[in-house]
Formats: structure tokens, sequence, C-alpha cells
């Protein structure tokens, strides 16, 4: 405390002193009670009652280098720091200036003032009036923050949102920086004493009548003129003059576009179309395309069929590619359209998203603005070459690509594929699956059978590269001729023999037993060697009928024996052999030799004999389908002995019932045969 506040303390406390002296030894006789009243009076009105964080007057008892002291009518004075008074200040002994009272009695005793609160609440108190009344302030950007700006407001800091500065989206804050303008304050905290304003509400209220005028006159059709406020991945916002419209990304262009910013820039003025409004809820659809003419009106006089294009890829499905010719206007290259030769599974194979590619119009239509456009035909058509290059009957070398149950396809030059039908594999071979006589990578000598342009079928033989061995066959096994056979396959009315130059023949059932055989696996095994007689040799038909009893019939009874008990043959004698007439047979036990042959070549109901460029449908490797080929037909094999041995039992079943003096004696059976 500085010396002079310790004098001015002393003094009021020698006053103070002085005048209680006075009124504890005073004489109460020598005033009146009139008299004794005023001095009460004036000795409580020498001090006020003082109420912390209230505005009081003080009076100046005091001015020193850094303090201020004040008298507030307390039994003490109280000092203020002088840096909280403004330079223009005038500050004299006995003038008067508006303080709070912060703290009665601080940790040294002292009364705390301060100047600067008082005039802290004295521009809160015009702040509240302000919003209580809306009032508006005057206020200075001082300077930008996260956020927003920060605005003098009468002295006193306030916070400006970046949303309430404009009607319009700001694009430089910056620029807003020192200038003065009009705000209305828009919230009061008041525990934390801090003030939102407002520079928007006050032209939003300028400009209420003008958007009530605009949104009353809308028109569905109507054309109005605004600026571009903001862009977003949807749409644009355009400003209409108080009320703001949106324009859909789709309602930019006729054409295609990926995003607002490649139609429209922000602040840009552009004219609109009035497509639908809501003026309850002040929304408002408008339209940019359709200022401009639809392009599909006028396409038949730019484009005709025919005509080479180019667009860029817009689309890709798994059916085609969509091509933007020019905006608004689309056309579809279908899989098909894109190569004379590759097999395309998907569009991506052969262009890409952006690409920019030519083609040409297949057809046009109008009414339902479709056009479709190939790729493919910028170029010849391989296929009207292919007569000359691959005349029928001519050889070629072709890679197997892919193998199915019911052929071969071979790649004869890349796209160009033909197929090989399993019955023109082999000119002996009962062949089963293609998997039996090539594999999928292997080369493949073929000849060209025939060629159809139109359905882009290639025909191949690949037996045909050699003779047609059965003018060899002809002379190798005439009818009567003894040879040897190895049995190969196991069917229902006999057997399949393998012969010396790899053709099969077949050995009925009754030309392998005088008696009737319920198992033919188990008496002739697949590999069993067996000496066989040709009783049947039909070229056209390209079928060889053998018997094994005419082979043996002429031979010794050791021989005939040796045969009976080899092949297990039960109720066979050897006089019943000798006699047996060895060359006939039953055409019908062929017929069903020639029906199970041909049922197990074709291909299952879903296949059929195709020619020319077509994949597996199910794509199955070579491998699969061959096992699974070969697991099919022996349980079919399997399944077929199984049902011959029942129904040869049942038939013996039958014919022990119904003759039952047969059975007596073999020998006599055998006369009567």
């Amino acid at each position: 405390m500085s010396e002079l506040e310790k004098d001015v303390q002393e003094e009021a406390s020698k006053q103070t002193t002085e005048i209680t002296n006075k009124s504890k030894f005073m004489n109460p006789e020598e005033y009146s009670d009139s008299e004794l009243l005023e001095l009460e009076k004036l000795y409580e009105n020498s001090f006020n009652d003082i109420v912390e964080g209230e505005i009081v007057q003080g009076r100046i008892v005091g001015i020193s280098d850094d303090n201020i002291v004040l008298d507030v009518g307390f039994k003490s004075d109280g000092s203020v720091p002088k840096n909280e008074f403004a330079s223009t200040d005038e500050l004299e002994i006995g003038g008067t200036v508006d303080i709070v009272i912060e703290s009665v009695e601080d940790e040294e005793g002292n009364l705390v003032l301060s100047k600067k609160r008082a005039d802290f609440l004295k521009i809160w108190s015009k702040i509240m009036h302000a919003y209580e009344t809306e009032e508006v302030l005057q206020g200075k950007i001082l300077k930008r923050i996260k956020g927003g700006m920060v605005v003098d407001l009468l002295g006193l800091e306030a916070f400006l949102p970046g949303s309430q500065i404009d009607i319009r989206p700001v694009r430089d804050f910056d620029a807003f920086v020192g200038q003065t303008m009009d705000f209305k304050v828009v919230k009061v905290n008041v525990p934390t004493e801090n003030v939102v304003v407002s520079h928007k509400v006050l032209i939003e209220e300028t400009i209420a009548d003008q958007r009530q005028e605009i949104l009353e006159g809308l028109e569905k059709g109507q054309i109005l003129e605004g600026i571009v406020k903001a862009i977003t991945d949807f749409g644009v916002f355009v400003d209409l003059g108080g009320v703001d419209g949106l324009v859909h990304i789709t309602d930019l262009s006729w054409g295609r576009i990926n995003h607002p910013s490649e139609v429209v820039k922000l602040d840009e003025k552009i004219k609109v179309v009035v497509t639908d409004f809501d003026i309850e809820r002040k929304r408002i659809s408008l339209s940019l395309k359709q200022l401009l003419a639809h392009p599909w009106e006028t396409i038949e006089e730019k484009y005709n069929i025919g005509d080479k294009v180019s667009g860029r890829v817009v689309s890709l499905t798994d059916y085609g590619a969509f091509i933007e010719i020019e905006k608004g206007i689309e056309g579809l290259i279908h899989i098909s359209e894109m190569s004379w030769t590759q097999h395309i599974s998907h569009p991506s194979q052969f262009v890409s998203m952006g690409q920019i590619v030519e083609a040409v119009i297949l057809s046009l239509d109008k009414d339902n603005k479709k056009i479709s456009l190939g790729m493919k035909q910028l170029t010849p058509d391989p296929w009207d070459e292919l007569m000359k290059k691959y005349p029928v009957d001519s050889r070629h070398t072709g890679t197997v690509r892919n193998l199915t149950n019911f052929g071969v396809f071979v790649e004869l030059e890349p796209g160009i594929d033909g197929l090989v039908h399993i019955s023109d594999l082999s000119w002996t071979k009962k062949i089963r699956h293609p998997g039996e006589v090539v594999k999928k990578g292997e080369k493949l000598d073929v000849v060209v059978l025939s060629i159809d342009t139109e359905q882009r079928k290639i025909s191949l033989g690949h037996k045909q590269i050699e003779e047609n061995p059965w003018d060899i066959f002809e002379r190798e096994y005439p009818v009567g001729k003894i040879i040897k056979g190895k049995v190969v396959r196991i069917i229902e009315k006999g057997i399949i023999a393998e012969l010396d130059h790899g053709v099969d023949g077949f050995v009925p059932g009754t030309l392998l037993s005088t008696a009737k055989i319920k198992n033919f696996a188990y008496c002739f095994p697949i590999g069993t060697e067996l000496d066989l007689m040709v009783i049947e040799f039909d070229k056209e038909s390209k079928k060889i009928v053998l018997s094994a009893i005419a082979a043996i019939k002429d031979k010794s009874v050791e021989e005939i024996e040796q045969y009976i008990k080899d092949h297990k043959l039960e109720k066979v004698t050897v006089d019943a052999i000798q006699n047996a007439e060895g060359g006939k047979f039953n055409a019908a036990d062929f017929k069903v030799f020639d029906e199970q042959l041909k049922k197990e070549d074709e291909p299952k109901p879903a296949e059929e004999k195709v020619e020319g460029n077509v994949e597996s449908e199910d794509g199955t490797s070579e491998e699969t389908v061959k096992t699974e080929d070969a697991d099919v037909n022996e349980t079919s094999e399997e399944k077929v002995k199984e049902e011959a041995s029942e129904e040869e039992e049942k038939k013996e079943e039958t014919e022990t019932e119904e003759k039952p003096a047969e059975e007596e004696t073999s020998e006599s059976e055998d006369e009567n045969k």
C-alpha cells in the first residue's frame, strides 16, 4: 500500500474515532430528542450497503503512478489499477467512476475493485437488451478462426459462424476481415458470457418478400436465371434470387456425367427450367438439359445404318458394352458382335471403361431409342475366305482345344475351330469317349468334311486321314475263315472280340455255347483269347459276326472238352458241340448288339452332334469327363450283365417248370435239338 493510501486511511480513521468518542461521551441532556435523531441519521448515512458484483459509483480520493484510490462509501477505500482506465479518461481528485466491487476483502484485508469489469457489464447489458429486442448492432470483423470469424461488438468479442455470414456459401473468408457490418445477436450464453451473431438473418429478412414473390409466381416449364450456389455429388443448387432450387445430376445433361462439375462451375450464371416445386416445403426441382433439344429427335439426320462411328465405353454388362456416340445417344455392342473369331465370355476381355472405340451401326430404332453396333464389321469376315483356305477333303493339323461326350473341338487357327464327331474318330473302334483316343492340347490330323459359313460350323474327320480299312477287312476276313480274337467287351447277347487289325467283331451267346450262358463275364472274362470263325461280313454296315462253336466243332474231342472246361460251360457236351450248327444265329441278337453300341455312343439327351465353334457348356475338363463317362459305362455294363443273368435264370426256371422231361438227360436234349 502506498504512503498516500495509508495517510488517507489514517485520516478517515481519526474522523471516525472522534465521532464515536463524541457520541460515546456526549451528554444527552445537552441535546434535544430531535437533535439526537438527526445525529443518528447522519452517522448511519456515512456508510453504504456493499454488494459484490454490482456496479457502484466511487469517488477518486487519491492518484498514484499505478493505482487510483476510490471511496465507495465503505469503511475502507479501494484501489483500481491505472491500466484499466482509458488514456482519454479524465482522472482528478473528487471525480466519480463506475466500478464493480469484486471482493469486500482479499487475503490482505483490502477492498477489491474493478473498472474493467464494470465496463464489461455495461456492454453486456446493452447486448442482452439487443438480444431481447432483436436490435441490430454494428460490429467489425477482427479475424478468422476455425468455423467462422471473431467480431468486435461494442468492445466485446462475439463469434460469427461461417454459415451465418451470407445466404450464399462463402468462398473466401479472409476477404471479410476488417469489414464493418450489421449483425443480430442470435444466441447468448450467460454462464460463459459468449455471444453468437449473424449477418445472414438480416439478408434473409430483407429478401423474404422477394422469396415469397418468387414462390408464388412459380410454374412448371418456367425458365429462370440463377447462380450456381453449391455443387454436390448428386446435383447442383441454384440461387434463384433468395430461394434455392436443385438441378439433379440426371437433369444436367442428356448424356452420362460422373460429376456435376463436368457441366457447371460455382458462381456461374445459368438458365434453368422449373420441373416441379413444393411451396410449403420450399423445394424447387430444376432442369438444365430440357433447355436443349433431345438428341434423338434428329438422330436420323445424323446417322444411318452402316455408318462408322466412334464413342466412349460408358458401361459394361455380361452381354455387351454400351458406347456413348454423343451426349444422350448410346449404342450397344453385343458380345457376339465384337469379334469374328475370338470366344469372348465378357466384354471386358475386349474393351475397357472409358476407352474410345470405333463401331459400325447395325440397326437404329428411333422410337425405342436403341442403336445396335458392331466392332467385328470393321474387318473382313474370315469365314468368307474359309472355303478357299479350307476346302472340303483338304487335310490339316490342328490342336485339340476341348473334349466333350460327343466329339473333339480342334483349333485350325486362332479363333477357327472345327468339330470331329466321335463317330469320325476311328473306322474300327467303338469309342465311348474321345478321351480314349486323344488328349487336350495334342496335335490331331483332320480332314475337312464340310463348311457351313452361315452357321459358322466346320465338320472335321480324323478317321478319313486313312483309307477305309473295311476294303482290307473284306479280304482279310472272308466268311468261313478261322481267326484269333480277344474278348474286349461283354454285352447283353454276347461278347465283343477284337481281331488282328483292331477291328471288333460280334460273337452271339448262341455261338459260344450250346446251352444258355447265365454270366458271360464269368465264362468269357475280358482278355480271353478265342478261336473264332467268320460267319458273316457286311462291309456297308461295318459288321463282322463270329462263331466259337463253328471254329471248334471239327477239332478233337480233347480240344472240345478243354474248351468246355476252360470256359466253365454248364450242360454242354462234346456231342452237342459237334452236332451244333455253328454258323446260324438269331439276327435279333445282332440287332440288340447294334442298338446297344449305338446307345453307348450316343451323347446324353441334352447334347447333340454339333459342328463348328462351340465350347463345352459345362467346361468340364477332359480328365473329369472321361472318368465320369467311364464310370457310367462300367456301371451300365455291370447292370446289363446282372439283368441278362437274371433274365436267363427266370427263363431257365420257366423252362424247367414247363419241360421237366428235358432235364432227365443232357444227351436226349441234344438229340432233340
